[in-house]
Parts: structure tokens; C-alpha cells; sequence
């Protein structure tokens, strides 16, 4: 009689645990989304300590607060526009020709049927919104308007907010372009404080605290919410209040190392050079304004970090706090003097990697920095995997949903990033081995993390770079159409 009582005793408790892990997994496939991009973002955070001078105190609280740092995650394209349609889709710019900001995603064959990240879970029974740049925006066949990617959501809002920078002349800066310079750059590359020094009139402030709104007041019809919200800074150009710009005295800014020969080891199969000097770098050389550089970015950031406070408080004070994944993510990196260059685009390691954070509640371990080897376009996958919804065919990338679980386990399959038709960079946690026509470069970043040395044509490093050369694409899509319209500009109205 006790065995059989042992017996059933056994039993009951089998069924609880089964179904306590049921609830478990009800639980996780409950959960909303919040998905943050932000603009042209490097690693400059505190807690990804990419510069020692950063103030990000919202940053580091969400880290202190279960905000994983993944701390060696990469872009799958250096510029806006690709890097965010291969995100979104989850597909590679080789396979489907996004190489550009010129291309929009639904007039490229290969992708313009493709489910975005969005649209897919709306179609599994999220309440997907969104405010503020997801999408790269673009013009489209009707006069005066913009495509910013509202299709891909069940309700889509325009952001708004501006501050003028006090000082009316352009540049608000002072310091004028080189005759030869070209692109945005030339204009686009500014900075100044604001009128009023109050943030509360800027976009991306409006952007989040309308977020911290909609967490407090609504139920979304009792689905769970796949919330996108898009920051637009340190994007240029600078414009933030003076109270940033004084969080960071000139007397006290140290720029980033840079090295005076760095590109001469860069050169092309037939002994010329590769890279010229950046123009912009050329611009603030002779202007001798690289502290104003760097203290211009660094107050956008800040300015950002306020903008994330705001946010996560109001998550944090809503309903939502216990059952919300929150994943941050900037869509490429940005060089800030390092290889004497301002701005993104190429294949190094300041433009490739990117910050993410993810915090899955119950999930991820707080003040956790994990260094396994993700990729933005991995994104996908594994939000889906995290919510319990079916994988999609269309996925390129890979699911890192159970390092998420494991943040210390080995995870350093090479990663892809491409700029342009044919260019490519593979990183696997050490090593990254860049190609394109012309010409290679390989680098070690245990002994040389600025990548000063390209060992590409040391023969020591020869059977490093057959390894990585293996995951080197082998054929690359055409360039999808370009759109002739630059969607930084408003559409001329016939």
C-alpha cells in the first residue's frame, strides 16, 4: 500500500512539474515586444565601455536591471538603409541586392514579398505599433510622400519635434566644408545647442514619451504588443541642448587613439592604396576641431540616454514591466577619429559592431555582459523563437534564444556584414577578415583591436584566413532598383 501511495505520489508530482513548465512556456509566448533602434549608435555606453567618458546612467540602470549587454554584436550592413532592410527581413544584402540607401525593400524582387519582423508577428496575434524611423524612409510614385515602412504595421504614427539650434547660420558649427568635399557630409555634418535647452520639444523625446503613454493606458484588445519606436540621434546632424554639450568640457575630453600610417598596409593586389584620408577627417584636421567632434556625439548620447529613462520608467511603472522583452539595438557603428575617419559605411571594426541589449523578464541575469558572436539579422529569428512563434522559411539568420538562456556558453560561429555589392567582412569573435575587388585585409583583435596591423599577406596567417574566407559568400544578387529619390530629402511637390 505505501509503494502504490509512493507510486501516485510520484505521478502528481510529475504531472505539477509538466505543468508548471507548461504555464512557463504559456508565459514566455505571452510576452509583448518592445524593439528600440537607434540611429547611428556605437559602443560609446557605459556599460559597453567603448569610451571611458560617456555619462549614460539610463544605459547602465537597464543593465543593472537585467538589459544584457551582447557584447560582440555585429551589423549586417554598415548604412542605415541595408543594414535595417536585412534586419527586418531577416535576409542578407547578398541575397537580395538591398546594397544602399537608394533601395527600398518592396521594390527589390527578392524581399519585396518577404514578412518584416512586424508584419509577422501581427499575422501571429500581435498588436504591432510603431513611431519614430524603423524603416530607412523613401520616396514613392506619388508626389510628396514618404514611405517610412507604416505598411508593415497595424498602427503607425508620425513623429514629430524640432528644436532649432541657436545659432541660425549653416553650418551652426562654424566650420565650413573643404571645396572638395562630396555627399551628405558636406552639409549634413553639423552641430549646436539648441534653442531653450529643453528637450521636451525634441522628436525623439516625443517619440518615447508617447511610448511611456501607451504602456499606461492601453490594453491593445488584450493581444500582446510588438512596440518598434526609432530614436533618431546621435544620427546628424547634433543638434541637442547646451546642458549636454556641458556635460562634456573640451579641457576634458580625450580623443580616441588614432595612428598617423594606419592605412599604408591597406593596398590592392596590384600595390596602391586602397583608402583615401576621410574628407570629413581632413575638414576638423585643419579646423584642429576633433574635440568638438567628440563632444558634440557624446552629448547626442547623453541626450539619448535621457530619452531611454524616460521610456523604461514607464514600462517599468505600467502593467507590462514583468511581461515585456525589451531588445535595443543601433543599426551600425560610427567612427569617431578611429583610422582617422568620422562616420560609418566600409568594413572595419567601429563600423561593424554595433550595441544591443536584450532583457527577456524572469530570463537574463542582471549587470550581465555576454561576448558571444550575434548578429543584427539575428534578430529575427530569435524574438520568434523567444515567443514561442513558428520559425520563418524566409530567415537567414541564426536564433541566439538559447544563449540568451546560456549568456555563458561558447558562441562564435563566424558573422557576416557586407557594404556594397561584393564586399564582405567574417568575424568570429578574433578574428575578421575582410575582401572585396582589388584587394583583403585580416586582422587579430586579441593582439591588435584597433586593427592597426592587416595580416592579410603574412603567411603565418594563411590558414586563419582559408577559414574565413569558407563563409565568404560565392555568388552576390544584382543591385536591386535604385530609387532616384534621397529619402534624407522631402519630395519636390508637382
Amino acid at each position: 500500500m505505501n509503494k502504490q501511495l509512493l507510486n501516485i505520489s510520484m505521478i502528481i508530482m510529475l504531472f505539477t512539474l509538466c505543468g508548471a513548465n507548461t504555464l512557463q512556456a504559456k508565459s514566455t509566448k505571452d510576452m509583448n515586444v518592445l524593439f528600440i533602434a537607434i540611429d547611428d549608435l556605437n559602443d560609446w555606453i557605459g556599460c559597453f565601455e567603448g569610451n571611458p567618458q560617456i555619462k549614460t546612467p539610463n544605459f547602465d540602470k537597464f543593465n543593472a536591471n537585467g538589459g544584457m549587454v551582447m557584447f560582440d554584436a555585429h551589423c549586417s550592413s554598415t548604412v542605415c538603409g541595408p543594414s535595417r532592410s536585412s534586419l527586418l527581413t531577416g535576409k542578407h544584402c547578398y541575397k537580395t541586392g538591398v546594397y544602399g540607401n537608394k533601395t527600398n525593400l518592396k521594390d527589390a524582387p527578392k524581399t519585396k514579398d518577404v514578412l518584416t519582423i512586424p508584419e509577422y508577428f501581427s499575422k501571429h496575434g500581435y498588436h504591432s505599433l510603431s513611431m519614430g524611423k524603423i524603416f530607412h524612409k523613401h520616396g514613392t510614385a506619388v508626389a510628396g510622400k514618404l514611405d517610412h515602412g507604416e505598411w508593415a504595421f497595424d498602427e503607425w504614427h508620425k513623429a514629430s519635434g524640432y528644436a532649432a539650434p541657436i545659432n541660425k547660420q549653416r553650418p551652426a558649427n562654424g566650420i565650413k566644408p573643404l571645396d572638395h568635399e562630396r555627399g551628405y557630409h558636406r552639409t549634413g555634418f553639423d552641430w549646436g545647442a539648441t534653442q531653450g535647452n529643453d528637450e521636451t520639444k525634441m522628436k525623439d523625446y516625443n517619440t518615447v514619451k508617447w511610448a511611456s503613454e501607451q504602456f499606461n493606458t492601453r490594453d491593445f484588445d488584450g493581444k500582446p504588443f510588438f512596440m518598434a519606436l526609432g530614436i533618431s540621434q546621435p544620427h546628424l546632424p547634433w543638434y541637442v541642448p547646451q546642458k549636454y554639450f556641458d556635460m562634456y568640457p573640451l579641457d576634458e575630453i580625450d580623443l580616441p587613439k588614432t595612428l598617423a600610417n594606419d592605412r599604408d598596409d591597406i593596398i590592392s593586389d596590384k600595390g596602391k592604396p586602397l583608402y583615401a584620408l576621410s574628407t570629413t577627417w581632413e575638414r576638423f584636421e585643419k579646423a584642429d576641431k576633433h574635440k568638438e567632434v567628440v563632444q558634440a556625439y557624446m552629448a547626442n548620447v547623453s541626450f539619448v540616454d535621457d530619452c531611454l529613462g524616460v521610456l523604461l520608467e514607464g514600462l517599468n511603472k505600467s502593467k507590462y514591466a514583468d511581461n515585456t522583452i525589451v531588445i535595443l539595438w543601433g543599426d551600425h557603428g560610427w567612427h569617431l577619429g578611429e583610422k582617422q575617419r568620422y562616420g560609418k559605411t566600409l568594413l572595419w571594426q567601429e563600423s561593424a559592431r554595433v550595441p544591443m541589449m536584450i532583457k527577456v523578464p524572469g530570463v537574463t541575469p542582471k549587470s550581465k555582459r555576454c561576448n558571444g558572436v550575434v548578429n543584427l539579422i539575428d534578430m529575427y529569428p530569435t524574438l520568434a523563437d523567444l515567443c514561442g512563434l513558428p520559425p520563418y522559411s524566409e530567415n537567414d539568420g541564426r536564433s541566439f534564444a538559447e544563449l540568451v538562456h546560456n549568456p555563458d556558453m561558447t558562441w562564435d560561429k563566424p558573422t557576416l556584414t557586407t557594404y556594397g555589392m561584393g564586399n564582405h567582412r567574417i568575424y568570429d569573435g578574433r578574428y575578421s577578415y575582410i575582401i572585396y575587388k582589388g584587394g583583403e585585409e585580416l586582422y587579430d583583435h586579441k593582439t591588435d583591436p584597433m586593427e592597426w596591423t592587416n595580416q592579410a599577406r603574412n603567411p603565418e596567417f594563411a590558414s586563419i584566413k582559408k577559414r574565413l574566407h569558407a563563409f565568404v559568400p560565392k555568388t552576390n544578387e544584382p543591385t536591386s532598383p535604385i530609387n532616384k529619390f534621397d529619402g534624407n530629402k522631402k519630395p519636390k511637390k508637382k
